[in-house]
């Protein structure tokens, strides 16, 4: 709730918002963003399956025949919805999303309070793993060993990032608040704990260039560096602190900026559809768990 309350109150200004310059890859279409006929806010770890994605969406509707779509922080693309435009290398992008997708329920409710959603539901679910380097040479076996002095954790940017929600929750789950409070607190005033500066991405280069031990993705981001080949292993938190009973992606559309509705309402309709579920699953993603509570 801390990201949601420190995003929509830098919406004061849009300068406020930047896209870092090493992003560009999150930004797909972007030569085309201003005639997309469909414009995709979505949380950042969908980067991987959202190519097959829009494809198979496209195939169904192809009448929709440009597509932008963001894969970014959902916090980050928060800010830029409710600023109204965010700044990326010196260009203005207006925040003109048909339809935002998060891991955090707490950014569409807060969308629906500012008057920018009406309704949203979940579509897709998760779970949490720590990665290690190759080998685990700092003998890693569970959550409270990132409490550990003598481990660098890598932590995901509490400020923009939706994992870092139910990794805090995980913590709290394996060793109360005092672990929390040592990882996230006494660590990083001791070095020990490092912030992403904007995506948890970051975490696997920093194991591989040494500057970290250990640090938490999701399940899908690690098959994806696994198939990759990464030198990257992981450790398995446990079904009972891993956030599946918890974690969910819950999607709608920003009905204050959308400009192509009937798009929008395509791609809600089609992201509930055998072919779409079939794509998360592909990747390592679990069928949401629940109805969204409104």
């Amino acid at each position: 709730m801390v990201s949601v309350v420190m995003a929509v109150g830098a919406a004061a200004g849009a300068e406020d918002v930047i896209i870092p310059a090493a992003n560009e890859k999150d930004l797909h279409g972007l030569d085309a963003f201003d005639r997309a006929d469909l414009r995709l806010f979505v949380a950042g770890n969908q980067f991987l399956l959202m190519p097959e994605l829009v494809r198979a969406f496209q195939r169904q509707y192809p009448e929709v025949r440009t597509v932008f779509y963001a894969t970014l922080p959902p916090g980050l693309l928060l800010r830029w919805i409710t600023a109204g435009s965010a700044n990326f290398r010196g260009r203005r992008l207006p925040g003109d999303a048909d339809v935002y997708a998060s891991i955090t329920e707490a950014h569409t409710k807060a969308l629906q309070a500012a008057g920018f959603m009406k309704d949203y539901f979940a579509y897709a679910g998760n779970r949490l793993v720590i990665v290690v380097s190759k080998g685990n040479p700092r003998g890693i076996t569970s959550v409270r060993d990132l409490g550990r002095p003598d481990v660098r954790v890598s932590q995901t940017n509490p400020v923009t990032e939706g994992i870092t929600e139910p990794t805090l929750e995980m913590y709290r789950r394996a060793g109360g608040d005092a672990l929390m409070w040592q990882i996230m607190s006494l660590k990083a005033a001791a070095g020990t704990t490092r912030f992403t500066e904007v995506h948890h991405r970051e975490t696997p280069q920093r194991l591989m260039k040494g500057e970290a031990d250990a640090g938490n993705v999701w399940i899908t981001e690690y098959l994806e560096y696994e198939r990759n080949g990464w030198p990257i292993e992981k450790v398995e938190p446990g079904p009972e602190l891993d956030m599946r009973d918890r974690v969910r992606y819950v999607i709608g559309r920003v009905d204050r900026t959308a400009k192509n509705l009937a798009s929008a309402d395509k791609f809600l309709e089609f992201i509930k559809s055998a072919p779409a579920q079939a794509v998360y699953a592909k990747y390592g993603f679990v069928p949401a768990f629940r109805p969204a509570d409104h």
